[in-house]
């Protein structure tokens, strides 16, 4: 064979390899091996091939066959049913050159967004450690919990496809680099519940909440710049819609029972707008999913001195409460949604509390109560609910304290009452059943309620269950 024709031979196999590949099924990277998919529902599963082609989705669990015809430009989806949580199973997906993911469980499947304090592994940050991650790794291995981290990528245009990425079965060296918050949730719905788990873990250190929404989103706040097609991104977590283009626009649609949330750190100095910005990611991250107002539970972030980090901010509602407090207030404004709150373990100078079992533990027993119905012990933190005066007493009521408040026999420290010149001054505060009485020497006359409303303080009123209270304000100055 001469030079010539040992070229053309080459070139011949060359494109024929490229056409047989180029008409292969491709999955979108959330189907891999060791995947969880959502117990009984129509789960979507979903990818490329040829346009025009016929993708053919087999379910091991039920022996049926369901298809769909690829589109123009090569997408297609099939819903498959799901029995309830079981397996392993096996899901076959073909165009004529099949597919076959193993080892697929069926089970309770939730996304976990937000910002370092969701991102943050087990293993901890470096020189950031994590409360009790050693043994909590060590002892890790459960194949009925799986892990699915969302790498990053920040982009001004909207991504069809994440970065590749794969399921994983819970073991110390997954777990060691999973985010602790979803793992210490995931681990006790895991035992509660005695079913399969997938934890999506889809968030970004010092995350804006708008950087997790799309332009059509953000016209409602005409003030948040939106960059443009090709645009340079200095600031990769910050930038408006760049997490959504990139993370999680390319997972939307993956059948989920519900999502957890732990951001709101970034945002602090715009409490205000937080307060109409935060329920409206909400909103479309319920449209994008399609599957009605699923349960979306989040962490209000723990006091901390914000004024360490530049532009070092001072004074006004330069003071995270602001922001606390817009987290409080969200509640009313995102149906099916609930805060777990974190007022006792915040760190003065570390933004990352080391404690992460007790949002991911307190973000499970909201779930384990109002998704799934578990009754007989304590869930939710106590919440201000309403405030009354009489003379120069302030009495608070609160939520969530059926069975009373405590301090567990320490002296309440961090209320504060104010009279009609909104000077406030700290108030001795006396636990009453479900309420609190607020009174101070300096205020003869109270109009205002304050508790644990400072930038970095630790809280000291919690439920009979230890739950403690979130931090409030009866005002609006």
């Amino acid at each position: 064979m001469n030079k010539l024709s040992i070229t053309f031979y080459f070139l011949i196999i060359s494109l024929f390899t490229f056409t047989s590949v180029d008409a292969e099924v491709k999955l979108a990277s959330i189907f891999t091996d060791n995947m969880v998919l959502q117990q009984k529902s129509n789960a979507a599963i979903w990818g490329w091939a040829k346009a025009g082609s016929r993708i053919r989705v087999s379910t091991s669990w039920n022996g049926k066959s369901y298809s769909a015809n690829a589109n123009a430009s090569g997408k297609w989806i099939v819903k498959v049913a799901t029995p309830s949580a079981g397996g392993p199973y096996e899901v076959t997906i073909s165009d004529g050159n099949p597919i076959k993911l193993k080892n697929v469980l069926i089970g309770e499947v939730w996304i976990c967004g937000g910002q370092s304090n969701m991102e943050m592994p087990l293993k901890g940050f470096k020189g950031q450690p994590i409360l009790g991650s050693n043994d909590a790794i060590l002892k890790s291995k459960n194949d009925k919990i799986r892990l699915y981290t969302v790498p990053r990528s920040s982009q001004t245009e909207l991504q069809a496809n994440s970065k590749t990425s794969a399921w994983k079965t819970a073991g110390p060296e997954s777990v060691a680099n999973f985010s602790a918050t979803a793992y210490f949730y995931g681990r006790l719905l895991n035992e509660m519940l005695d079913v399969p788990v997938g934890l999506i873990n889809v968030s970004f250190s010092g995350s804006f909440a708008e950087a997790w929404m799309s332009p059509d989103a953000l016209k409602a706040f005409p003030e948040i710049k939106v960059p443009a097609k090709g645009d340079t991104i200095k600031a990769v977590s910050r930038t408006p819609t760049t997490l959504y283009n990139g993370m999680l626009y390319p997972i939307t649609g993956y059948g989920i029972k519900g999502a957890i949330f732990y951001q709101g750190e970034s945002n602090y100095e715009r409490p205000d707008r937080y307060e109409e910005l935060f329920p409206a990611m909400v909103r479309e991250w319920r449209s994008l999913w399609g599957q009605g107002d699923f349960p979306f539970y989040y962490v209000q972030i723990a006091p901390y001195n914000y004024l360490q980090l530049p532009p070092h901010n001072f004074g006004g509602k330069f003071n995270s409460a602001y922001l606390r407090d817009a987290q409080r207030k969200s509640l009313s404004k995102i149906p099916n949604s609930a805060m777990a709150v974190v007022m006792d373990i915040g760190e003065e100078n570390m933004i990352h509390p080391s404690n992460k079992e007790a949002g991911g533990k307190r973000l499970a027993l909201l779930a384990l109560s109002n998704i799934y119905g578990l009754k007989g012990f304590g869930a939710a933190s106590p919440l201000y609910k309403s405030v009354s005066f009489n003379g120069s007493v302030a009495t608070v009521s609160f939520d969530n304290a059926a069975n009373g408040l405590t301090s567990f026999s320490k002296e309440l420290s961090t209320f504060e009452v104010a009279g009609a010149n909104k000077v406030f001054y700290p108030a001795k505060a006396v636990i009453n059943g479900s309420s609190v009485s607020v009174s101070s020497p300096m205020v003869k006359e109270p109009a205002a309620v304050r508790y644990a409303f400072k930038d970095f303080v630790t809280g000291d009123l919690f439920n009979t269950e230890g739950l403690p209270a979130s931090s409030f304000r009866t005002d609006d100055w």
